[in-house]
């Protein structure tokens, strides 16, 4: 750093500023900074740096699985707010298992993360109970909850679920089955589905469940499952677009029609859920907002702001302090 300072004519102090918050020095002096960083092959000591500053400038997510992309949606809208802040993101898969996302949890603490980011709200007790007791600034996504660890961003799985159900009830459908992963958000959804169902004097419901990450194989192999258990079925609702292709190829090559003999209702609208044939209507649940909102409550905590939710964009709920509810919208298409 001292060879930069001698290089662009300035202060060591002025070098470390301007690396660390580039806004905070003067156009021309960011300018000579950087050409002598580029011209040295300079690059920051970011331990020694982290241990002067007490941060690592460094967030921890933990995801289910690389495999689907709407949680690569929501890292990516994670990623881009936390680099305008000079902040790295850290990630994490724990392949739907709690003691993997905790052994996870543990070791993003010892790195001295600054801030963590975690997928869903079910946790083991004692590793909740351990990001509460040290305070680290947490966000969790993917759901919501009265009792969130420290915030959450994200929307009710169980109120989508319901409202798939009303949506087809109210179009005639009652014959209705669901295919999703054996996975606790999926199971969400799928009671939401069961709930709205009783509320119609309903009380059957077909299940077919698969190993999470699930792909379109299995969507294809679990209707017909469905369709050898209750040959009278009228709509199902896969809880994501991956599994509704695959119900959608599996009714093609029975010749069933799209929406005359079989509705077909996914989840998260995937850009393939639009263009395919039939267009697939589906749960739209803005996951790359989700990661940017889940991004600026964490820089928020970090910059102090003790009442980040306070700041709530229009389109968002915040129904108590701690808890951004980004909602959910049925996108009605041709499989419907």
């Amino acid at each position: 750093m001292e060879d930069v300072a001698r290089e662009a004519g300035v202060a060591r102090v002025t070098v470390s500023r301007a690396l660390s918050h580039p806004d905070k020095v003067s156009p021309d002096t960011l300018s000579a900074v950087r050409a002598a960083v580029t011209r040295l092959g300079y690059v920051p000591n970011l331990t020694a740096g982290s241990l002067a500053s007490k941060r690592s400038r460094i967030i921890g997510a933990v995801i289910p699985t690389l495999a689907n992309a709407w949680f690569a949606d929501a890292l990516d809208g994670l990623a881009e707010t936390l680099n305008s802040s000079n902040y790295q993101l850290m990630l994490g898969q724990s392949g739907y298992e709690l003691d993997d996302e905790t052994r996870l949890i543990d070791t993003f603490i010892g790195r001295k993360v600054d801030a963590l980011m975690l997928t869903g709200v079910v946790h083991h007790p004692a590793a909740a109970a351990k990001l509460r007791r040290l305070g680290l600034p947490t966000v969790e996504i993917w759901d919501l909850t009265d009792e969130p660890i420290d915030q959450v961003v994200g929307f009710s799985n169980e109120a989508c679920g319901h409202a798939v159900g009303a949506y087809l009830l109210a179009r005639g459908r009652q014959q209705i089955g669901f295919i999703g992963a054996e996975e606790v958000r999926s199971r969400k959804r799928q009671a939401g589905l069961r709930a709205a169902m009783a509320q119609a004097g309903l009380t059957e419901l077909m299940a077919e469940t698969v190993l999470a990450p699930s792909n379109m194989e299995d969507g294809a192999r679990r209707l017909a499952a469905l369709l050898a258990r209750q040959p009278g079925l009228q709509a199902v609702f896969c809880s994501n677009d991956t599994l509704a292709m695959g119900a959608l190829a599996e009714c093609r090559r029975r010749g069933l029609r799209v929406p005359q003999d079989m509705a077909v209702v996914g989840f998260s609208d995937l850009p393939i859920a639009s263009v395919c044939a039939p267009a697939l209507t589906t749960v739209r649940v803005r996951s790359r907002e989700i990661g940017q909102r889940a991004g600026e409550l964490l820089l928020a905590r970090l910059q102090g702001d003790a009442n980040a939710n306070a700041h709530a964009h229009e389109d968002e709920r915040t129904a108590q302090p701690g808890v951004t509810d980004m909602g959910f919208e049925i996108i009605e298409r041709e499989s419907s």
